[in-house]
């Protein structure tokens, strides 16, 4: 199977999710990362079905959506559970990060500057926390496995890791390195999650 994984070089939660799950799964696939020309070209030849980042090539067909993208990684690389509601509670966990995604990106698009920093400071007032909860709540529900869903690592827990990651890393301006104060068991799953070997090892192979 050839797979090519095309999206930009940069800091979202969404194709580093799928990435990292065939790194772990030691699966090959070609991670083209295009250029802004490279983006334009692409686009004129028709590769983006919906106009929109990521997309996986998969033997020369394309499969478009971050969520069926990590969901389909997950599977290739074991990351996923064979129980049906444990699977689905995989789901649960990446289509709310996604949601996150989404309530994060219009504040990152904006074009007025005031208006954009609006946005960012009642992100981090009340949205974010608001929906971070919702992510505390589901590893309370999972009991002490330091896990989104049973007692091992899927896919779940990289969409939440590399999520949080990215909304704590100061990255985004006005949203405080403290965001995750509040949610010790979010803070503990993501030491967990970095501390796994092969994700330390992504992060070395990765390092700018």
């Amino acid at each position: 199977m050839k797979l090519t994984l095309i999206y930009p070089d940069v800091p979202f939660w969404r194709a580093e999710t799928s990435r990292i799950a065939l790194f772990i799964g030691g699966i090959e696939f070609e991670d083209l990362r295009p250029s802004r020309e490279e983006i334009a070209a692409m686009r004129n030849e028709g590769i983006f079905p919906f106009g929109q980042f990521p997309v996986l090539q998969v033997d020369g067909k394309t499969l478009a959506q971050t969520g069926a993208i990590a969901r389909f990684c997950g599977k290739l690389s074991w990351l996923y559970p064979e129980n049906d509601f444990a699977a689905a509670k995989v789901d649960e966990v990446i289509d709310l990060a996604t949601d996150i995604t989404n309530k994060i990106r219009p504040a990152l698009v904006e074009k007025d500057a005031e208006k954009g920093r609006k946005m960012r400071s009642e992100l981090a007032e009340t949205v974010l926390p608001h929906w971070l909860g919702f992510m505390e709540t589901l590893l309370e529900d999972n009991g002490k496995t330091d896990y989104f869903v049973g007692e091992s690592l899927t896919v779940a827990d990289l969409a939440g890791w590399r999520l949080c990651g990215w909304i704590s890393g100061g990255i985004i301006d006005g949203i405080p390195e403290s965001i995750l104060d509040a949610f010790p068991l979010l803070i503990a799953h993501q030491q967990k999650i970095s501390s796994l070997p092969k994700i330390v090892e992504w992060i070395e192979k990765n390092r700018k």
